[in-house]
């Protein structure tokens, strides 16, 4: 029989600012209709002096907090997982060894395949464990992902059409451990489906491209083939019946939805108002999270597990099955069992709270932030940064347990505890 892995803590962490997406989408004057199909509510908006590495470090710093110094000192791997990379060397997972003060007998590197990072890294850590090479031995794998619009670089806002409303910033931090009291992951069962198309892109460090029809048509694609090779893999395996509740890669919750109506109606021939019910009973819990964060890329599938787990009363295992897809693209189907002692532990991260806690931009604080001015751009060196560019937005009363970007010299960058 197979030794159990999987997830065994989990955090997420959504920023310390917000937007009201209604009021942007009524600011830029964009389709109301259209902004309903997005279901989102909120979106984390990254300050200056917030990057990838203080999202993931402060994702992260809460898991290890409740860990024994013999239990942080069995981490023995640490990926992070991003498309928002700031350097093309050097890992963002050194920064997490030194401000998470790991042991020196680590593995760190860092994955990119755009939104599908979160899932190459858990998989990862999950066949590291399974090998047995270091008994008992832990990883933690960060998925941490920033979005930034800068008016300098659209010529035009209407250029982001409806990017800007949906992109997010967030990490979600995990322990995977062979105690996988969170999501004990099925073994041996996923599919994979994967092809080259340029739906979405960063062809440069600070700008992104993207062709919104093409990638929607790419992530229906491999939703079924991926869900297909899933099938072919594990006997019985049956969409409908198969899982409890599904968490899907989340752009925006109309994308989520139209991949399950594709499904539906591809495996059964369901008619709209099953399909209706049964998204709202098995795919609406994952969007509690996520509404109020926008899409976090990496982070995003995981954001829907806590979504969902924080949604449900469960007091009996569930099996969930999960769906990552990553432009480009790699996607994934796979599957796990979540246990009421992991909803327990998610519960005390109080996710919902933290989310309470960010600051909320105004509008006008919004645009200046838009300027671009105050942005660390990649290749940025020696500067300084300026904390009080939203003077609000910083407590000076904070606990010292939030991490920001200070300064950077040369090309390296400092940070301190707020």
């Amino acid at each position: 029989m197979s030794r159990p892995v999987g997830i065994e803590a989990l955090n997420v962490f959504g920023g310390m600012a917000c937007l009201d997406v209604r009021e942007l989408c009524d600011h830029r004057g964009l389709d109301m209709p259209r902004f309903e199909n997005l279901m989102v509510e909120e979106k984390s908006v990254a300050l200056p002096y917030e990057d990838p590495v203080t999202f993931a470090v402060n994702a992260a710093k809460p898991l290890l907090d409740r860990m024994t110094p013999a239990e942080r000192g069995r981490i023995e791997m640490v990926v992070t997982c991003t498309e928002s990379g700031i350097d093309f060397g050097k890992s963002i997972s050194t920064y997490l060894h030194r401000y998470l003060e790991l042991s020196a007998n680590c593995r760190l590197f860092e994955i990119k395949q755009a939104c599908y990072s979160g899932t190459a890294g858990l998989q990862m850590a999950v066949n590291f464990i399974l090998s047995q090479t270091s008994p008992g031995a832990k990883a933690l794998v960060v998925a941490t992902d920033i979005s930034r619009f800068a008016l300098g670089d659209a010529g035009a806002v209407e250029e982001w059409a409806y990017s800007e409303p949906t992109s997010g910033a967030g990490a979600v931090a995990m322990i995977v451990s062979e105690t996988p009291h969170l999501l004990q992951i099925d073994p041996g069962a996923y599919g994979n489906h994967a092809f080259e198309v340029m739906d979405t892109c960063r062809p440069g460090p600070d700008t992104e491209a993207g062709d919104a029809d093409l990638s929607l048509m790419a992530y229906l694609d491999c939703c079924t083939g991926a869900f297909e090779d899933y099938a072919r893999r594990v006997e019985g395996a049956d969409f409908r019946e198969s899982f409890a509740q599904l968490c899907f890669h989340t752009p925006f919750g109309g994308m989520v939805k139209g991949a399950h109506r594709h499904l539906m109606r591809r495996l059964y021939k369901a008619p709209p108002a099953e399909i209706a019910a049964d998204f709202a009973e098995r795919l609406g819990p994952s969007l509690a999270h996520g509404k109020r964060m926008g899409n976090t890329a990496g982070a995003s599938v995981f954001v829907a597990l806590a979504g969902t787990i924080d949604s449900l009363a469960i007091d009996a295992p569930l099996r969930l099955g999960l769906f990552s897809y990553g432009s480009g693209c790699c996607s994934e189907f796979f599957s796990g069992v979540v246990s009421p002692e992991g909803a327990a532990q998610l519960a005390s991260m109080n996710v919902s709270g933290t989310l309470d806690r960010r600051y909320r931009l105004t509008m006008a604080e919004y645009q200046t932030l838009l300027s671009g001015t105050d942005t660390v751009r990649f290749g940025t060196r020696d500067v300084e940064i300026d904390h009080a560019i939203i003077p609000s937005a910083l407590s000076a009363r904070g606990a010292g347990d939030r991490l920001v970007l200070d300064r950077l010299v040369g090309y390296h960058r400092h940070y301190s505890w707020v």
